[in-house]
Parts: structure tokens; C-alpha cells; sequence
């Protein structure tokens, strides 16, 4: 089977390829850097030449409300027009676990935007979307930081390792297409003040984190459940400790 990866040179990106290669299949990594450019359209009717399954897993440069919502969108459109004349018979799209419930962040409000357009076309579609990832702890804590102290909120999350993330996208873009969405999160459900003071505890990083009902998450007061996802979400396997124990960034 020939799988196109949108933004097959990022995180997930590149080990979505090694995965679904590993798999015996045929894998285009596409990307500005290998010639294929959704917001220009250059190489992508090319690129989808044979295609069956195309994976986005595109992220924006720019999380400025406006340049992220127009990345969303013009990269969405111009990939889901070439997929349709192409004839590719599934759409794959990495998304977000409770974007819907936090209007206020510009960028879930892009990724919402996205969803929608996948819905509207004709391109048969899966869309899967996944809690936060652990990499992304330390930056949940550096976007927290005020010089020696953290205000984070105590809401849940249930965070993922982006390996087990790849995993699933190369299970879902060899399964049939459910045209709707489908959720993904990691094993442990954890309040957010608590974990990065794991993270920050394990890397021996004396900030002290302030647990605050109020303290926004990239612009947004949470509820307890705004990152968790429903009861049929998928369970990857690695929890939060075994990850950590692996990644510890030595002070």
C-alpha cells in the first residue's frame, strides 16, 4: 500500500514512517524539505500519484491566532482537493483531545477549523485525536514559569508518549475509514500541578509549582476534564514513569 505523510519530518512525522515502513509498506515522508508544500500546493498532485492512505500530521510554524488558523486551512484544502482527484480512499488527521470545549485558544480554534473541512469533503476520513503528549511536560512548565515559581492548574490530563501516538496512526491508516473521530490517551489520568512536579522533581529542577483553580493552560482557565478524553478513547501503553525514567534531562 502506498501511505503519503504529511509532515512526515517532524515528531511524529518521522516515526509514523519507520513504523508503517517497518510494516512492509510503501511511504512517502512529504514535506517542504522534500519538495511537497500544502500551503503552495508545489509537489503535491505528484506526491498523491498511487496513494491509498494520506496521513496529515502537519503542524503550523506560527501559533499566532490568525497565521495558525490560515495554515490550517489553506494546508487543508489544497491537501483534501488533491486527495479527491487523486482518488485517495482515506484521509488520516492527527488533532487534539478537547479542542472543542476551550474556544478561547487560538490554536484549538485552527485545529477545529481543520476538522470541519475534513468532515465537509468527499475524501473518506478518519481523524484521531490525541491527549497531550509527555515531551511536551517541560514546556507545559516553561509556559507556567514566573522566575522560581509555577501556577498550574490542578485539571486532569491523561498525557501520551509520542511513539505510542505513531503507533496508532499507522493502526488507523491500515483500517478502514470511520468517516467521524476517534480518541487516544495515555494509561494514567493525572492533575497537571502534580505532574510537572514529577517532571520537574525527577530532573532536579527546584521550582516550586503552585496549584491555582484559575491559572490558564496557553490562555484558557480548565475544567477538571478539559483534556480528558471520553470513556471509548484508545489506551496507549507506556505510563508517564516509565517514559520519565528514560528521559531525564540531568541539571
Amino acid at each position: 500500500m502506498k501511505i503519503i505523510v504529511i509532515g512526515g519530518s517532524g515528531l511524529i512525522g518521522k516515526k509514523l514512517v519507520k513504523k508503517l515502513r517497518e510494516r512492509g509498506h510503501e511511504v512517502v515522508a512529504a514535506s517542504p524539505s522534500t519538495g511537497v508544500n500544502t500551503i503552495t500546493g508545489e509537489g503535491l498532485a505528484e506526491a498523491l500519484i498511487g496513494a491509498q492512505v494520506v496521513v496529515d500530521v502537519t503542524n503550523a510554524p506560527s501559533w499566532e491566532d490568525r497565521a495558525v488558523l490560515e495554515f490550517f486551512e489553506t494546508s487543508t484544502r489544497h491537501l483534501l482537493a488533491a486527495e479527491a482527484v487523486a482518488g485517495v480512499g482515506h484521509h488520516v488527521a492527527l488533532s487534539v483531545v478537547g479542542i472543542d470545549r476551550l474556544p478561547e485558544n487560538g490554536y484549538y480554534r485552527a485545529k477545529v477549523a481543520q476538522e470541519h473541512l475534513i468532515k465537509a469533503s468527499q475524501v473518506p476520513y478518519t481523524i484521531l485525536r490525541a491527549t497531550q503528549f509527555f515531551e511536551f511536560i517541560g514546556g507545559i512548565a516553561e509556559a507556567a514559569s514566573d522566575g522560581r515559581t509555577i501556577r498550574l492548574s490542578p485539571a486532569f490530563m491523561q498525557p501520551i508518549w509520542s511513539d505510542d501516538v505513531a503507533t496508532a496512526l499507522a493502526d488507523v491508516a491500515l483500517e478502514a475509514p470511520v468517516n467521524g473521530m476517534t480518541e487516544l490517551a495515555g494509561p494514567e489520568k493525572i492533575r497537571m500541578d502534580e505532574i510537572v512536579r514529577r517532571f520537574l522533581s525527577a530532573n532536579k529542577d527546584t521550582r516550586q509549582v503552585i496549584t491555582d483553580v484559575h491559572a490558564h493552560f496557553y490562555g484558557t482557565e480548565l475544567e477538571d476534564y478539559s483534556l480528558i478524553p471520553g470513556e471509548h478513547a484508545r489506551i496507549a501503553p507506556t505510563r508517564f514513569e516509565d517514559w520519565l525514567s528514560n528521559n531525564i534531562v540531568q541539571k
